[in-house]
């Protein structure tokens, strides 16, 4: 008979297969899990080199898998950034962002990530002077809560060379005042003219950077990640990808990467490339990225009629409706994975009408596309999900972000707008699917499934209450849903005899605690492809 090399028993095993946790054993043989059943019959498979891990209490799951998030920029951001989230003026951003500066006496750049001025008592954009009293001799790119505008200094604008004649990029703009003059603010794209000189880091720092990522998601119980391109505020992905390639080579990757590159606007060469060159279990191409629209804060999401406080404008999309359709149609029938960042309601029918004119030309198939964000639906748009088999990527903590007024005091109620509408998608039978979008918030899965539960905005008041989810229909959306998205629905996502053994162990049984004790809860281990990866007061029982 064979024997494992590890067991691991519980009082409460979720195994995604049903809505309650079971109390169960799981046999573990090199990568795979072998057999889950009663304690006393997995106890047969144990030989004289099986470790046992009796976990009487917490609760033992799959490991989580954080469907969208941004590898490298997020390292960078998490590592060597200030945090401003909590900042509720222009002026204290700045002088918390000159003290920042002081304890990094050697970056040559300044960072920071968070800020937001629909949570300042002045409810207005900042200006690049307010950040030149606090720092003027070195440049600072500082990005808001959502990571899609950003304010800059004065020595920035000098260091990258921008004037009040360089031309907005196709999608995005460059801040001026009414006199022409620039402010310090980029939005969108535009970002780029400063994100490209300043994530110039040498390898040795990158290397170090995604080690402590790693660190940082196995001390999670995060063993899939899927990391999204597509975008000019992020480092290059084609340099990082070669790190990520050197750990799997040699064995270090801790942490499965789906990655999707940028669906570009020219031929598909590069990415059938980067398709055939990363095919292994822990590192693998997975589709193409692309936006869509912006955010509603800064007006670029993309709505369906006008905004309420700036009538004249719905937002914009990166590209003519048009283009975007013919670009779908285009990677669809070489049979990639599409996944569209779509916040605005407008947005995602754009979004939903380009993925039904490519299954209409192409044909049907199982394509699993992807909607990330939906942070703003029509209610005639529900069903199509469902319909079109579009999977819907959501970021529940992006509901506290801020405010629930950041978004009804710019979206009309004439618009029936559903906001992080999870609970009416799921009702329709649609896949859901659960990430954090880091660095946009951070890694911890514990937050993600509380806000899908409570639904709290900044204020900690629930917004649209009715949408929120169980806690099994949580997990499984950070576990099982997530592993589907990638089309590794039978390797990964439950636990099952012959999936790989990828497996997290919290510290509290989520099922008969307080809603408010999930945030306190801790991750006890974490077994990725069968090996124990991490481990906190843990030891075998034999």
């Amino acid at each position: 008979m064979i024997k494992a090399d590890i067991i691991l028993s519980g009082q409460q095993v979720f195994t995604g297969l049903q809505d309650e946790p079971i109390k169960a054993a799981i046999a573990i043989k090199d990568n795979k899990i072998v057999e889950i059943g009663p304690k006393e019959e997995i106890y047969s498979y144990i030989g004289d080199r099986t470790k046992v891990y009796d976990m009487e209490e917490g609760l033992i799951i799959p490991g989580f898998h954080d469907f969208h998030m941004h590898i490298m920029m997020g390292s960078i951001l998490q590592k060597d950034s200030a945090k401003l989230f909590d900042a509720t003026s222009e002026e204290e951003v700045a002088k918390l962002v000159g003290e920042f500066a002081e304890t990094r006496p050697n970056d040559e750049w300044i960072f920071g990530i968070g800020w937001d001025h629909t949570n300042w008592k002045k409810k207005v954009l900042p200006h690049r002077t307010t950040l030149d009293k606090y720092i003027f001799d070195r440049p600072v790119l500082l990005f808001n809560a959502e990571v899609h505008y950003a304010w800059i200094n004065s020595k920035a604008i000098e260091m990258i060379q921008l004037t009040k004649d360089t031309p907005d990029p196709e999608y995005g703009e460059i801040g001026k005042d009414d006199n022409g003059e620039l402010t310090g603010l980029l939005f969108e794209q535009a970002i780029g003219y400063a994100s490209e000189h300043a994530y110039k880091l040498p390898k040795e720092k990158r290397v170090k950077l995604f080690q402590g990522f790693l660190d940082e998601t196995k001390r999670l119980g995060i063993t899939s990640v899927n990391d999204l391109y597509g975008a000019k505020i992020a480092p290059n992905p084609l340099d990082d990808l070669e790190i990520f390639k050197e750990f799997d080579r040699e064995g270090l990757l801790t942490t499965r990467i789906h990655f999707s590159p940028e669906l570009k606007m020219v031929d598909l060469a590069v990415a059938k490339e980067l398709q055939i060159n990363y095919q292994s279990d822990k590192l693998t191409f997975s589709g193409l990225k692309q936006f869509i629209d912006g955010v509603v804060t800064s007006h670029t999401a993309f709505l369906l009629e006008p905004y309420k406080d700036r009538p004249e404008t719905r937002g914009g999309t990166t590209y003519p409706a048009e283009t975007i359709k013919q670009l779908v149609k285009k990677a669809d029938k070489e049979k990639f994975q599409i996944r569209f960042h779509a916040i605005g309601n407008g947005a995602v029918r754009l979004a939903l009408d380009a993925f039904e004119e490519a299954r209409n030309v192409n044909g049907e198939r199982d394509a699993r596309h992807v909607i990330e964000h939906v942070e703003v639906l029509h209610p005639n748009d529900v069903h199509r999900f469902k319909e079109l088999g579009v999977i819907a990527s959501f970021q529940p903590k992006h509901i506290e972000l801020m405010e629930s007024e950041a978004y009804t005091a710019r979206i009309s109620e004439k618009q029936q707008p559903l906001y992080y509408p999870i609970k009416t998608i799921e009702d329709t039978g649609a896949k859901i699917a659960f990430g954090t979008d880091f660095p946009v918030v951070p890694l911890n899965p514990m937050m993600g499934i509380y806000q899908a539960i409570t639904r709290k905005d900044l204020t900690g008041n629930a917004w649209q209450e009715s949408e929120g989810v169980t806690l099994a229909q949580a997990l499984k959306y950070y576990t099982a849903t997530p592993a589907f998205g990638s089309f590794r629905e039978k390797e990964l996502g439950t636990l099952e005899a012959g999936k790989i053994a990828d497996i997290a162990v919290l510290n509290k049984n989520l099922f008969s605690i307080s809603t408010e004790e999930i945030l306190e809860t801790e991750v006890k281990m974490t077994i990725m492809d069968g090996k124990v990866v991490y481990e906190n007061q843990v030891v075998p029982t034999l």
